[in-house]
């Protein structure tokens, strides 16, 4: 038995031994390789998907609205027509959708200036056009906010001096850019009030550095794409109507 013992050792030793002797590396070479117009399409898949295609074109390009004049976020300091609008199409496109879940009503809507991606050109408003001002997955929310919360958002839209987009809410600054006059639905700011706020899930995780939307007294998920809402609200008019007004102003 010992001498079984005594050659299974040596064998086992022998192998420990063999495979430390060899060596396994192994060299590795990488090439960049373009996706350009060098590569030839495969007709078949071109073929293919050509009909999925055109019915796709077909129907970001097809007629909902007409814009009647050019509108940019660049068009304004506190306030810009396009900001307006988008704000007020969320407003109005989710009020009745949080009404009919809560039985409560939107106070407020708060978008931010850099989630503006597009103009919107002067002629006919397309599906295509709202996915340009709107390219993003984002989702609307509405977040309950103490009257403390809201005070804290009206002190980063002071402090940004910029063309947030807002509805429902009326902002007056000095020259400065300090607030004088601050109201919700023609109302003061109650401090012991809670307020309902809609915005982006984007912005209310924190966004743009809108960190008062965080850990809200109740969050609600509308399950609405803003990107949707601006198309149902492009569907349901004929003409634009967009303009700057006093929403949020320096007085």
């Amino acid at each position: 038995m010992k001498s079984y013992k005594l050659a299974y050792l040596l064998l086992c030793s022998f192998l420990v031994l063999s495979c430390k002797s060899e060596s396994n590396s192994a060299k590795i070479e990488a090439q960049r390789i373009a996706i350009d117009q060098r590569i030839p399409q495969d007709t078949a898949i071109t073929s293919y998907i050509a009909p999925y295609k055109e019915h796709i074109n077909a129907t970001l390009d097809s007629a909902l609205a007409y814009n009647p004049g050019n509108l940019s976020k660049d068009d304004g300091e506190l306030n810009t027509a396009i900001g307006n609008l988008m704000a007020d199409i969320l407003m109005e496109q989710a009020n009745p959708v949080f009404r009919q879940r809560t039985g409560q009503k939107i106070d407020a809507v708060l978008l931010n200036h850099g989630g503006i991606r597009a103009s919107l050109n002067k002629g006919i408003v397309t599906a295509r056009s709202a996915y340009g001002l709107m390219p993003f997955e984002n989702e609307i929310v509405v977040a309950e906010l103490s009257g403390a919360k809201v005070q804290e958002m009206l002190q980063y839209l002071e402090d940004a001096g910029t063309a947030h987009p807002v509805s429902g809410v009326q902002i007056k600054m000095n020259n400065n850019y300090k607030i004088t006059e601050a109201t919700i639905n023609d109302k003061s700011i109650d401090s012991n009030k809670n307020y309902f706020v809609a915005t982006s899930d984007y912005l209310q995780q924190g966004g743009d550095n809108m960190i008062f939307f965080k850990d809200p007294v109740k969050l609600y998920h509308l399950d609405y794409k803003l990107r949707n809402a601006i198309i149902d609200y492009f569907r349901k008019v004929d003409t634009i109507k967009a303009k700057i007004d006093n929403r949020l102003i320096k007085d």
